[in-house]
């Protein structure tokens, strides 16, 4: 059995990209925890589509895709949550965990932030039921951990370069309610659909374009803040379009 197989390396950069991430948390650079995860988020779409394209498919790229992703989009998002939550409370110093401070380098969390790690915790159980459910080959049930981790990822970067909503951002109370609602719709039963295209025809791909067309719009307008914008609309969609298939 080859371990270091090309997919079975990138899934290794998205695992690398999670500890360093944890450690710019710890550093006080959101930021650069934030722009990590999206770097992930590459390298996982990319360790599929290579291992498909090389016919490296194996069960240990399996495993290691789920264990990469627990600390990239589990763990990580996690830890940018409760230093989130911290700065909320402490708003004379809102853009201080943007950027190195020997200040920050130690973490004094108070005992609210804690509830992030919730995140952590339900992205496990994520992520442990996708591995054994059959259901989720084409499409999803629950959300998907990367999902909340470039929300959260987006937060940082909404106070860097949207400022003007940094009220939303930094506000404990939006926060908590944000941690607890994904936490339950990463394991909820509500069908979400894939970004797979078996054929690229618009009768059978309809709401993947439509999805697509919205998402790059809402980007170009309003930038950073789009992308919480955009995976709530991708949760909608795919309950709107479930709910149709259904009933008709």
């Amino acid at each position: 059995m080859k371990l270091f197989t090309i997919p079975n390396i990138m899934t290794l950069g998205n695992l690398l990209c999670g500890c360093l991430g944890i450690v710019f948390v710890f550093e006080g650079n959101l930021l650069y925890a934030a722009h990590l995860i999206f770097l992930a988020g590459i390298l996982d779409f990319l360790d599929g589509f290579v291992a498909r394209l090389l016919n490296q498919h194996s069960e240990i790229g399996k495993q290691l895709d789920s264990l990469a992703d627990m600390v990239t989009f589990g763990v990580l998002p996690a830890f940018i949550t409760a230093k989130l939550i911290q700065q909320s409370l402490n708003q004379d110093s809102i853009l201080t965990d943007l950027v190195p401070s020997t200040l920050l380098s130690q973490i004094h969390l108070p005992l609210i932030a804690y509830i992030a790690f919730i995140l952590a915790l339900f992205s496990c159980l994520r992520l442990a039921k996708f591995n054994i459910d059959t259901r989720q080959s084409d499409s999803f049930i629950g959300v998907p951990t990367p999902a909340n981790a470039f929300v959260v990822a987006a937060f940082p970067l909404i106070i860097k370069f949207n400022p003007e909503y940094t009220f939303l951002v930094l506000n404990s109370t939006i926060l908590i309610a944000y941690t607890l609602i994904m936490s339950y719709l990463m394991i909820s039963e509500i069908p979400l659909f894939a970004l797979k295209f078996k054929n690229f025809s618009w009768a059978n791909n309809k709401v993947k374009y439509i999805f697509l067309i919205l998402s790059v719009i809402l980007l170009v307008t309003i930038q950073f803040v789009a992308i919480p914008l955009i995976i709530f609309l991708y949760i909608i969609m795919s309950i709107i379009s479930n709910f149709l298939s259904i009933n008709s």
